[in-house]
């Protein structure tokens, strides 16, 4: 849950979707949405859970999305709360769960920017791995299991720059090259290969006679 409504969904490794095998899906998303609904948004100063979204604009984004989710006959699972006596003349959106989100859906596709989770069942591994993939970004996953020839197996196979196993965060130490694949982007921040945007490759070729 915490992937998804720091920074209420604004960042770029947000973890906008969450992939739950089949055979543990009803019961699992039980416990996320009771976890949601208890996410309460308000001004930082509330110290709560939630702050708004940056603008208007991105306001009226991120309600479009729920909107034609729910227009759409996905399931709205669970949502967030909104602090009482919250001034409503701020860019409020109240974090947003939905179950079944079919995979070729622009909520499973597009990045949302604001804090909305689409939950995706699958049906073993290999599904869960080309499911994914399939969206044009590749930044920031993470994989969840005790099995550790499966934590590997995954995350080698998984187009994205950084993978998380049980966690999920982004960047990590200075020390961890941060960057994405596809849509997210090539390059590479910190670590030792970050270095190597600050120099230049030289070729000298010596002829000799």
């Amino acid at each position: 849950v915490r992937a998804i409504i720091q920074h209420a969904g604004q960042t770029c490794s947000a973890g906008s979707r969450i992939l739950v095998q089949k055979e543990i899906y009803n019961e699992f998303m039980k416990q996320v949405a009771a976890h949601f609904a208890k996410v309460r948004v308000g001004t930082p100063d509330m110290d709560l859970d939630c702050g708004p979204v940056m603008n208007a604009k991105q306001r009226n984004l991120v309600e479009g999305f729920r909107e034609e989710a729910i227009s759409s006959g996905i399931e709205l699972l669970s949502e967030g709360v909104f602090a009482e006596g919250l001034d409503q003349s701020g860019f409020w959106v109240k974090p947003a769960l939905f179950g079944n989100v079919p995979r070729d859906h622009r909520l499973a596709c597009d990045e949302v920017f604001g804090p909305v989770l689409s939950a995706i069942p699958f049906e073993d591994e290999l599904d869960a791995i080309k499911l994914a993939n399939a969206t044009d970004y590749g930044l920031v996953g993470s994989v969840w299991t005790k099995d550790g020839n499966r934590q590997q197996r995954v995350a080698k196979r998984m187009n994205c720059g950084q993978v998380f196993i049980n966690n999920f965060g982004a960047g990590g130490g200075v020390e961890l090259p941060f960057g994405g694949m596809k849509k997210s982007g090539h390059g590479r921040e910190k670590g030792f290969v970050a270095l190597e945007h600050f120099t230049t490759t030289k070729t000298i070729v010596h002829y000799h006679e």
